[in-house]
């Protein structure tokens, strides 16, 4: 009988230790960007998927990217990931949808800022980068801003077929840009630390789903008179990579720094 509890008792404990260990693996990834592949090799044409949507959900509730062939711009939301296509629509993405570059995270709010008066996209990020300087620059941050936008500039991009073209190369002939007056929604946006250019872009990114979900993309422009921002900072990293024999191939130390300002700002 005493053999009998101390194995019962050997097992409870073991069990109690396992459920502790993923209970502190959870609230781990929740301070864990996850990031698939890189700007860079998204900028220099690796459009191929990595992993499905279906595991992309696994890793994060809040985030952006794009599909399979860049078929339009992702906005990840409240755990649904939305795909705001070049023709304008959006819809909800298939989890069999694949994607070749991503960034999500678990959203909580740790810090709150309300932001008026917001006359361009440059006026912005001056306002969220004094939330990074005051809370520390060498982290992540992924923003959550809702509110009613006086303009809403977004752009999408038609689905690239074999043989890819360079990103930038893509936009100059496929991009298409959207308009809004006085809408509702949501900015999704992504900071990076400075640290990051050579996996990503330093600085912010920013994606926009309108309220009732029929419109979004990355946001090129946007004006706003007030709206509480809410930002999580993240202090860890994890990045999926493909073990593709083309992607293994590319040369990604390479300096495509102009060409992802100029997908990233439409600037040349």
């Amino acid at each position: 009988m005493k053999k009998l509890l101390a194995i019962i008792m050997a097992a409870i404990l073991a069990a109690s230790a396992a459920g502790c260990s993923s209970a502190q693996n959870a609230e781990t990834d929740k301070e864990t960007i996850y990031q698939v592949a890189l700007l860079q090799s998204l900028t220099q044409g690796y459009y191929d998927g990595i992993i499905k949507v279906s595991e992309l959900k696994q890793h994060g509730d809040i985030g952006i990217g794009t599909f399979e062939g860049v078929n339009g711009e992702m906005i990840v939301l409240d755990g649904k990931v939305y795909q705001a296509l070049g023709d304008g629509s959006v819809k909800e993405a298939d989890d069999n949808e694949t994607v070749p570059f991503s960034n999500v995270s678990f959203f909580d709010s740790d810090i709150k800022a309300e932001l008026s008066g917001i006359k361009n996209i440059d006026a912005l990020k001056a306002e969220l980068d004094k939330q990074v300087n005051a809370n520390g620059r060498n982290l992540f941050y992924f923003v959550k801003l809702s509110g009613k936008f006086n303009t809403m500039n977004v752009r999408s991009e038609l689905k690239q077929e074999k043989p890819y073209k360079s990103l930038d190369k893509a936009l100059a002939t496929d991009q298409r840009e959207f308009n809004y007056k006085d809408i509702s929604g949501t900015v999704v946006a992504l900071y990076c630390p400075d640290y990051m250019g050579g996996l990503n872009t330093p600085g912010w990114h920013f994606h926009f789903i309108s309220d009732d979900k029929t419109k979004g993309g990355h946001i090129l422009e946007l004006a706003f008179d007030s709206a509480e921002a809410e930002l999580d900072a993240t202090q860890g990293f994890d990045m999926k990579l493909s073990d593709n024999k083309d992607f293994q191939a590319m040369e990604l130390s390479k300096d495509v720094s102009d060409a992802i300002k100029k997908v990233e700002t439409n600037e040349d």
